[in-house]
């Protein structure tokens, strides 16, 4: 049994760094290609090294007896978000390479829907590949908030943050920790950031259409968002009041045993109240 446990961590492990050695490939086709500056070198290379050990370090601690398909479909996306990463690291100091990078995030998000299908049909469903497609996601749409910030202005950049604010505050916010039940509106939304801020990368689009649809994805994320948090404030506080300890029975009979007060006048005290 231990022996079979070592080999699997191993295998794991090997398909980690399998995933880092094509995120470098990936790295290397397009410097040579479009001729990455430093800027994208170093934040695609950060990005490798980030995913590679904290993948490393949750599949080590996951138990899994193999990696699976649908990690591995997430596992490419991962790749492809860090080459979208250091282009647009890479168009701050050099042109954008527009084609490029659009055309690596379309297949990401398409990507995006389909490791859940393969998970749900190969029978791969686990908490570390839910995380993991999350955590992509959240990747994905930081990245390109900032690249489309870039064109309209520093409050795209709530686009990628809401998320991670909303993480941060669960830290000194319990109540914000509790499940959230299944929503396919909040799935929606979600997918219509990826798809708002791709339109918006491409500058196909006029000027104004790409504000409007920018800002209709802003405007639903914050709904998505209020409605979440309002669910969880009402979920937690209805938990606080049933959790709330009920008055003991000592604690009863001592109230009702509280001396009533005695009215006093210039003659005297009153006499109690007979029953």
């Amino acid at each position: 049994m231990a022996l079979n446990t070592t080999y699997n961590a191993r295998l794991l492990r090997q398909e980690t760094a399998a995933g880092a050695g094509v995120q470098l490939l990936l790295l290397t086709l397009l410097g040579a290609s479009l001729g990455l500056g430093p800027a994208g070198w170093l934040t695609g290379l950060a990005f490798a090294a980030v995913t590679w050990a904290v993948l490393t370090r949750a599949v080590s601690r996951s138990w899994l007896s193999s990696f699976g398909p649908a990690n591995r479909v997430t596992l490419a996306r991962a790749t492809l978000v860090g080459g979208v990463t250091a282009l647009v690291a890479d168009s701050f100091t050099s042109p954008p390479r527009v084609a490029v990078l659009t055309a690596l995030t379309a297949v990401a998000l398409i990507l995006d829907a389909v490791d859940g299908q393969v998970a749900r049909r190969t029978g791969s469903s686990s908490a570390l590949g839910a995380r993991f497609d999350m955590e992509v996601d959240a990747i994905l749409i930081l990245v390109l908030s900032v690249y489309v910030a870039t064109a309209l202005g520093p409050w795209v950049l709530l686009i990628g943050g809401m998320r991670y604010a909303f993480v941060a505050a669960a830290r000194f916010l319990p109540w914000m920790n509790a499940p959230l039940p299944h929503s396919m509106a909040r799935k929606t939304v979600a997918a219509l950031q990826g798809v708002a801020l791709l339109l918006a990368a491409t500058g196909l689009l006029p000027a104004p259409a790409t504000l409007g649809v920018v800002l209709l994805a802003l405007t639903s994320l914050v709904w998505s968002f209020a409605r979440d948090i309002g669910w969880l404030w009402t979920t937690g506080k209805a938990t606080r009041a049933e959790q709330r300890p009920a008055p003991t029975a000592v604690a009863r009979v001592t109230h009702l045993a509280r001396p009533v007060p005695r009215v006093t006048t210039e003659d005297g005290p009153l006499p109690a109240r007979s029953a």
